[in-house]
This record gives structure tokens, sequence and C-alpha cells, in this order.
């Protein structure tokens, strides 16, 4: 990880690092189940880590609202299951074997163990959000899930499917991977009496910045570092699914270089990972990636822009340089 990087990810930290110590207390209690299976997969999968995004989204945007209180704990810890939940699913769907650095759940424990595994995180997270007795939170959570899920399947259908277009595949985006970072931004703000305006400000923040973090990881697919990354480089192309670059490739690419792709879509060919590597770094679909991702961390950058200076709207502007500096 680059200085910069580390650099950017300690100063957020340091601005919410008590909430997270009560998040992470938060979940340690919650996860826990008579059930010893489930206690040991969901220990598993929790302690791996990662960038806990999505409830530091919850933390920041109630600590700029000046939200005083404890719900914005149970809230992140809320988010961090379903999101947690869908990993587990998504590894089964695409026979990943890898994921921050680690065996995947379904890899160490099998595909049964790790699907039921993940409905016991979704369950668990609408105990805790009923427990919060608020509709307006239980509407949020309750249509992220339902999205998400529907970008699940719309995901699924595009696999193998080489003419799936731009538009279509931000659709799957901001359904898939956007929509529990709008929540999470929205829950914070909404949590902390903020304004419909305001939450829907903060619903835009999340759901740009979700959509550059995704685009980053299609560009990290091919041009990461397997080390760095926590996952194989390549499971895109592996798995047959058309992320952006390759969308970019089949649009603006020669004759040879669409049909290498769309062979390598339809056929999930990743023994061609050098051939398509060089394809879209040469014709520019890596960079063009980059540039969305762009556009997408600024348009989050300017949801904000009304929000009152702290240290908290700093550390959310830096979450929008990191999401298109990061190299894992």
């Amino acid at each position: 990880m680059s200085a910069a990087n580390t650099t950017a990810q300690n100063n957020i930290a340091h601005a919410i690092a008590a909430d997270m110590e009560a998040v992470n207390a938060v979940i340690r209690q919650r996860l826990h189940s008579e059930v010893s299976l489930v206690n040991q997969i969901a220990e598993y999968i929790i302690s791996a880590g990662g960038k806990r995004i999505r409830p530091v989204l919850v933390l920041l945007v109630a600590n700029a609202y000046g939200y005083r209180g404890t719900a914005h704990h149970e809230l992140a810890a809320v988010v961090e299951f379903i999101h947690t939940a869908t990993l587990l699913h998504d590894d089964v769907v695409d026979e990943s074997s890898m994921r921050r650095g680690r065996q995947t759940a379904n890899a160490l424990f099998g595909n049964a163990a790790s699907v039921l595994v993940g409905d016991f995180l979704y369950s668990r997270s609408f105990q805790m959000m009923v427990s919060l007795d608020n509709m307006r939170v239980m509407r949020i959570l309750s249509d992220a899930t339902n999205v998400i899920a529907e970008g699940e399947v719309l995901q699924l259908l595009n696999m193998h499917d080489p003419d799936v277009t731009q538009e279509s595949y931000l659709k799957v985006i901001r359904s898939k991977t956007a929509k529990l970072f709008e929540a999470a931004a929205q829950l914070g703000a909404l949590i902390s009496g903020a304004t419909d305006a305001q939450i829907e400000a903060a619903g835009e923040f999340g759901r740009s910045l979700g959509t550059a973090f995704q685009l980053i990881d299609d560009v990290l697919d091919y041009a990461g570092d397997a080390s760095e990354i926590g996952k194989n480089v390549g499971d895109d192309l592996r798995e047959g699914k058309p992320t952006l670059p390759l969308i970019y490739l089949m649009e603006h690419g020669t004759t040879a270089q669409r049909e290498l792709v769309r062979s390598c879509i339809e056929n999930g060919d990743e023994a061609q990972f050098d051939a398509v590597l060089t394809a879209i770094t040469q014709s520019g679909a890596l960079d063009y990636t980059r540039r969305e991702a762009e556009v997408a961390a600024q348009r989050a950058a300017d949801a904000i822009a009304d929000l009152p200076e702290s240290v908290y709207k700093q550390s959310m502007l830096r979450l929008c340089t990191f999401a298109v500096d990061r190299n894992h």
C-alpha cells in the first residue's frame, strides 16, 4: 500500500476511532449464536477485516451532522452484517476461493454452510434494526437489501454476455454495490435529525462513492497485485463477468481485440488473461474506467459541499480521494 493511501486511511480511522471500537464490540456481541458453526464461520469472515467502508460511512455522516447517541453504532454493525452476508453469498455464486488475502468461507467450510450463515447474518441484521424501533430506518435498510438482491440477479443475467452495455453495467453497480453505500450514508444523516434534503445529499454522496469504489475494483482486477487486493487477479474474467474495462474494449477495440474479449467472456477463459490485459491497456480501457471513477468521486464530494466544516467532513472528502487512488 502506498504511503499516501496509508495516511488517508489512518486519518479517517483516527476521526472515529472510539466509535469503531464501539461498533466492533456490537459486532462481537451480536454475532453470538448457540450454533457453533455459525459462530465459527461468522467469526472467520468478520475477523478477516477489510476496509469497513460502509460502517465508517454511517459513523462519519452521523458525526458530521452532530449526532450524540449510540444508535449509529448499532446501525453501523447492521450495515456490516448485511455486507458480510452478501460476500458469503457472492463467493458461492462466483465460486471464488480467495478474499481479503485468505481462503473464502465457502472454500474452507463449503457452499451450504456459507449460504446458511449468510442467511443468519441477514436475519440478525433485521432483528437489530427492528430493535431501534424506527420505521424509516427499517424502510431504508429493507429497500436496500431488496435492491441489492435484484442487482445480484442482474449481474447473474449479464454473466458470459459480451453484449452488455455500459448503461446496463452501471445499473448493476448502482444496485449491487452503491446501494448499501447510499443506505449507510442516509442512515447516518437520518438518525442525526437531518432534513430530507440533507438525507438525500448524504445518499448521493454514498451512492457516488460506492460507484467509484466498484469502478476501481474493476481496474484492480486487471492491474492490481493479488497480495495487495486480497483476491485473485483475473477473477472477473474467469467468471465471464463483463466489467467496464471489457465493455469499453468491446466498443472501441480492434476487430481482433473484440473477438478475443467476446470469446473470453462467453467461455470464462482466464488463460487469455495476459492477452486481454495487453488489449485493455493499449486501448485505454483502464484509463477510461479510472476517469469514470474520478467523475463519480467528484460527484460524491460535490454532494456534501454544503456540509459544515469538521474533521468528519474532511474524512468524507478523503474517502473520495482514497476511492480512486487506492491499490487494494
